[in-house]
């Protein structure tokens, strides 16, 4: 037994000493060869490295065979984020996700909000902006408001929201006065939504409790129209699931008149969309169709990855509570609830997301300000924001646009989501 071990280690030793003596003579070879031709020492250094790895190859071909594949899987990551790269206006991104062609501003940062926040809500009433609530990270939300005030741009108050209402995923919607908020998720990580609904009288910073909604939707599409706070899609209580169901109820200076009824339902279900009236029309414009979910068994309802559809989707609600179907966002965005302005006659919105890459599935932000011309009903691009970023909450006041907040992305040339934040943008608008 010892013998045949012995004669096992010869051959072992043999083959190494071959190897060792095949790397050095081509080591050899390659750098004569490279002096010869006046290579740089930097590749001689780097044919060393290459032949340094071939030998550890050779005696590790297990361990190549593994890292070969990380490699692999590393290159196809590589070109799905970063491959057949296109510029536009200095920033570089993979051709299916590519910004679209947009004319540069002009952005001034502002004094930035008391906490970064992300799913954060926001109504404008006169020169204040009133942001509600949200996530600081995953483990943590919000349950206070700040206060911005855009004549001399200072953050200006807060103060406390009730400590059974909603800390993220709720719908908004102000009448000028009274701000009205409806659902939601309560809590961090992808915690349970409530039922739950307030109003707040911004003059006197009472609150009020309302009718519960029929059941609980996280991020429905929420605005007040013709006396009605109108209340649609969403997500349904397992937070991926689609809803399409439509309530209102009619409210007056912050208080119910009665209790919720069933309207017509939307014709595609989701949440993270901007609603809007102007004009005595609703307009309800993009969102997606599912939503990260907990975890199951998860003690603490640990945010899991599932599947979903981002949509340009725009539906319109008419005089004969009948939805017409508008012309498409210059490309699907989502997480735009608050990210919306009115201007001349039309509707500005700022950032979101877009459709995950298809290879790292992976969510890509929007960098865009889009354009919505009432009057004809078409779509542009009108500029670029600093960075890319979802769940911005605008606000427009004496010719500026700005927004804050949310969660932006990961430099010029990587539109993913990283670094939650509470910076505050301001640009001039010239339309």
């Amino acid at each position: 037994m010892s013998k045949l071990g012995f004669g096992q280690n010869n051959k072992q030793y043999g083959l190494m000493k071959l190897v060792f003596a095949l790397s050095f003579a081509t080591l050899v070879g390659i750098a004569l060869f490279a002096r010869f031709l006046g290579t740089s020492s930097s590749s001689i250094s780097f044919t060393y490295q290459s032949i340094a790895s071939l030998n550890r190859a050779v005696e590790k071909s297990a361990d190549n065979n593994v890292a070969s594949d990380n490699h692999t899987n590393q290159d196809h990551q590589k070109e799905g984020s970063e491959g057949k790269n296109g510029n536009v206006e200095g920033r570089v991104l993979s051709a299916t996700f590519a910004d679209l062609p947009a004319p540069e501003l002009e952005w001034e940062q502002m004094p930035s909000a008391p906490v970064p926040r992300l799913d954060g809500y926001s109504v404008q009433i006169k020169n204040l902006l009133y942001v509600f609530v949200g996530y600081r990270n995953l483990d943590h939300v919000h349950s206070h408001v700040d206060v911005y005030n855009f004549s001399d741009n200072t953050w200006c108050d807060k103060f406390d929201t009730p400590k059974d209402m909603a800390n993220s995923h709720l719908g908004v919607a102000t009448d000028g006065r009274y701000v009205y908020i409806v659902s939601g998720q309560y809590g961090a990580q992808c915690r349970t939504a409530i039922t739950n609904c307030f109003s707040l009288d911004t003059e006197t910073r009472k609150w009020h409790r309302l009718p519960p909604l029929p059941a609980p939707r996280y991020a429905p599409a929420t605005q007040l129209w013709r006396g009605r706070l109108h209340v649609m899609g969403g997500s349904k209580e397992n937070r991926h699931t689609p809803g399409v169901d439509h309530w209102s109820i009619a409210v007056k200076n912050g208080k119910a008149l009665e209790e919720w009824r069933t309207e017509i339902p939307i014709p595609r279900g989701g949440p993270h969309r901007a609603c809007i009236v102007v004009n005595d029309r609703l307009f309800v414009i993009g969102g997606q169709e599912g939503d990260f979910m907990a975890k199951p068994g998860s003690p603490i309802f640990k945010c899991s990855r599932r599947k979903e559809v981002v949509y340009g989707d725009v539906y319109m609600l008419d005089d004969e509570m009948k939805w017409k179907t508008l012309p498409e966002m210059p490309k699907p965005d989502s997480h735009i609830e608050c990210a919306w302005v009115i201007v001349n006659n039309s509707i500005i919105i700022t950032g979101g997301t877009t459709e995950k890459h298809p290879n790292t599935k992976r969510m890509m932000l929007v960098g865009e300000v889009f354009q919505f011309h009432l009057d004809s009903l078409t779509w542009s691009v009108i500029g670029k924001l600093p960075f890319r970023i979802k769940t911005t909450l605008a606000g427009f006041w004496d010719g500026w646009l700005y927004f804050t907040s949310g969660q932006r992305d990961r430099g010029p040339d990587n539109p993913q989501p990283r670094k939650v934040i509470g910076e505050l943008w301001r640009t001039k608008l010239h339309l």
